[in-house]
């Protein structure tokens, strides 16, 4: 079955596709299919938990509902027991439920503060944070949001930009209106905010609700205030009406709509204008935020953003420490570091610790060095060895740390990724230290077993016998992408050097932009880029045309490209991985994240240093007829959904995927983490979470309505989008040793 609308059952596309209906009458098997899969369409497909919701009761809750035990639970699962019934119904029994958002941003601007107090004396608190700091509000208006809750993201960085917030008002109306419905209104609210749009109501009775707004229906209390105002609501009934709205419930709305029509007529309001104020609210109201959630949030980010307005490094510091397991993150909050003239030191094996930390530099300057925590593979007790016999002096040498540190505390996962990430790059080579580890962690093993035992070994004093590692000697610049790739691989990003490094001189006068500067570019602005291809995504056009969705990485962060199928057919040969390459294009910065539209590609710079990884197969013809078969290259990971083999001749296969509602999930998304329960009472199940209401963000609740393809979405040159294929990079394989 082809993409097809929202809500298309299995019935509609055989009435609909002909191919479909004859394979289905055609072929037993297809039939049979189809058959089984109409016997479960419409079903439940799994039963999700609220990512925040606690049911609290008076007595036992398993006296007022039926209990079990979340799916795949085990002793570790932080939540033991969750309720039967969704929402809805514990809503309409009567039983209280609370949200708990636990917030890392709440966290970070604790242990800002905490550096703050310890280093410059000010007594600064999550109580006392100023709201009305006028610097706040210009790093804001200058679009200075990275790490900022809720600000941050190149869509809602750019509006902000443009907003130029001058108070606490300003911040909480952004925040309520940046969702999908209410994000249609942004410029309006703006050019009425700076005057640039005349101020218009529906009716004049609405100028004292919608005032603050300028005229435009922002909040979920609006509304209320609206029914009770025009239509004589009362309170109960507003707030009826106003989750009746938000829940998008038909048979409410049309009542309300008779209702509040009738009740406005009654108040001589003209019944046209009524129908049209019930219009903007269905429109609007499905991503309504309520005032007091915007503000709460709107509080917290005008906080994180005065820290970082004023206690940079402290701030950062704080930020790079909370997120120190997530790499993407840190590789971001790296780079912004760097444009605010922080430097971000590289782990060090006496320096660090487990987070991130402040360290004093020459002349005044103030650095933060990388914490141990961030590289993967290695976790708090090998990390706390280190730690702990190097607070008397600090290691001399490979040979001085396995005397002092049991390398079995350590482990050798462990002490291979503190060598690939550079953690020991004051002891020597990389290369010369991976050749010595073995023996290293041989010769300490040994030394404590014997210590251990009361005996003496090589590394006794008394008897003068210190056996000493003697590092090979190797070239310090061999395979200097392969130790790049290390440090990607361990902690996000490029530590000791960028593999850009070689050709920026020769790029300065060609690029007008860096990704860091995406968001501040107008709709549809010319733009010449260049980076490093990192990942890309093959697709074909609904009329089978090949395009592709690629990512670039430039010294500043991530280049997101779209070929279409005309300049695809031109460019597809460049695009290779860890080619780098020049791209000419348009800005398109409509949905959000800024992505280049390509116009052009080319790679006429001399690139021979960096080109080190794989050729994947590129090929003219794309893509292939299913009927054919390929066996693939170990070297290419393919995700299909379902399996299908592939034409080899045809290099790149294109297993049929549904297309998402929405281009910015083409790219690789994030997994999200589940937050532990707040309380030992039952958690609520499934009920819509709206984006961004928690940072990190949560888990979700799991619809327990049946799975639907996606909402169609409209790309600019009418190019409409079909089946896909992601080829991944090949992780780099280590050498041996």
């Amino acid at each position: 079955i082809p993409f097809m609308p929202l809500n298309t059952t299995i019935q509609d596309a055989l009435e609909i596709l002909p191919e479909l209906k004859m394979e289905y009458e055609v072929q037993p098997w297809v039939r049979e299919l189809l058959d089984t899969a109409k016997e479960i369409e419409g079903s439940l497909r799994n039963a999700g938990t609220h990512a925040a919701g606690v049911v609290i009761t008076d007595k036992p809750i398993v006296e007022y509902i039926p209990l079990n035990r979340p799916t795949g639970s085990s002793e570790d699962t932080p939540i033991k027991t969750v309720t039967q019934f969704e929402m809805s119904t514990i809503d309409a029994l009567g039983l209280l439920k609370v949200d708990f958002l636990g917030l890392a941003s709440l966290t970070i601007m604790q242990r800002c503060c905490e550096m703050a107090r310890q280093r410059h004396g000010v007594d600064l608190n999550l109580h006392n944070i100023p709201l009305d700091d006028p610097d706040t509000y210009a790093l804001l208006g200058r679009g200075e949001t990275a790490g900022v809750f809720q600000l941050e993201g190149s869509g809602m960085t750019r509006w902000v930009m443009e907003m130029k917030p001058q108070d606490l008002s300003h911040v909480i109306a952004m925040v309520a209106l940046y969702r999908p419905g209410p994000m249609d209104f942004i410029p309006s609210y703006i050019k009425r905010m700076h005057g640039k749009e005349k101020i218009a109501f529906r009716h004049e009775a609405l100028a004292p609700i919608l005032e603050e707004t300028y005229g435009i229906t922002v909040y979920q209390e609006q509304i209320m205030r609206t029914a009770m105002d025009l239509a004589g609501y009362s309170a109960s009934d507003a707030d009826f009406l106003r989750k009746t709205v938000s829940k998008k419930k038909k048979k409410e709305l049309l009542e309300n709509r008779e209702k509040f029509v009738e009740g406005a007529v009654r108040q001589e309001i003209p019944e046209e204008v009524a129908n049209l104020i019930f219009d903007d609210w269905e429109a609007f109201a499905r991503y309504g935020f309520p005032k007091g959630h915007a503000a709460d949030y709107a509080v917290i980010a005008v906080e994180t953003a005065y820290l970082k307005a004023h206690f940079p490094v402290e701030y950062m510091t704080a930020l790079l420490s909370v997120y120190k397991d997530i790499s993407d993150k840190v590789a971001y909050y790296v780079a912004d570091c760097r444009n605010m003239g922080i430097e971000v030191l590289p782990p060090d094996i006496n320096k660090s610790v487990w987070d991130f930390t402040i360290e004093d530099g020459p002349k005044g300057r103030v650095n933060i060095r990388f914490g141990l925590g961030a590289i993967k593979n290695v976790g708090k007790g090998p990390v706390c060895a280190i730690i702990e016999e190097r607070q008397e002096e600090p290691f001399v040498d490979i040979t001085d740390l396995a005397s002092k540190v049991d390398l079995r505390r350590v482990g050798k996962r462990a002490l291979e990724s503190l060598i690939k990430a550079g953690v020991l790059d004051g002891f020597g080579p990389r290369m010369a230290l991976l050749q010595v580890m073995e023996r290293a962690i041989s010769i300490s093993t040994s030394h404590f077993q014997a210590v251990d035992a009361g005996q003496l070994s090589f590394f006794g004093a008394e008897n003068g016998l210190v056996q000493e590692l003697k590092l090979p000697d190797v070239d310090p610049e061999y395979n200097r992408r392969e130790q790049l790739n290390w440090e990607r691989e361990l902690v996000g990003l490029y530590l000791s050097d960028h593999p850009l490094s070689p050709v920026m001189d020769k790029l300065k006068d060609t690029v007008t932009h860096y990704s860091g500067q995406l968001s501040q570019v107008e709709q549809h602005q010319f733009v010449c880029v260049a980076g490093m291809v990192t990942y890309i995504r093959y697709h074909q056009t609904k009329k089978g045309d090949p395009m592709a969705f690629v990512n670039l990485e430039d010294t500043q962060g991530v280049l997101r490209l779209v070929i279409f199928p005309n300049t695809w057919e031109r460019v597809r040969e460049m695009i290779r991985y860890d080619n780098v390459i020049i791209v000419e294009g348009k800005i398109d910065n409509e949905r959000g994240d800024s992505k280049i539209l390509v116009d052009n590609i080319n790679t006429e710079i001399d690139i021979s240093d960096l080109k080190t990884g794989p050729e994947l197969p590129q090929k003219s013809e794309m893509p292939p007829s299913t009927e054919q078969q390929v066996s693939l290259s170990p070297t290419e990971k393919i995700i299909t959904e379902p399996s299908i083999d592939y034409s080899a001749e045809d290099g790149i296969p294109p297993p049929p995927a549904p297309f998402p509602k929405d281009w910015d999930s083409l790219w690789d998304e994030e997994p999200v983490a589940t937050p532990a329960a707040a309380s030992e009472n039952a958690v609520a199940q499934t009920e819509p979470v709206f984006e961004n209401d928690e940072e990190p963000a949560a888990t979700p609740a799991a619809t327990t309505e049946n799975a639907s393809p996606q909402t169609e979405p409209v790309f600019e040159n009418d190019e409409e989008i079909g089946q896909g294929v992601v080829i991944e990079k090949p992780e780099p394989q280590p050498k041996p040793v």
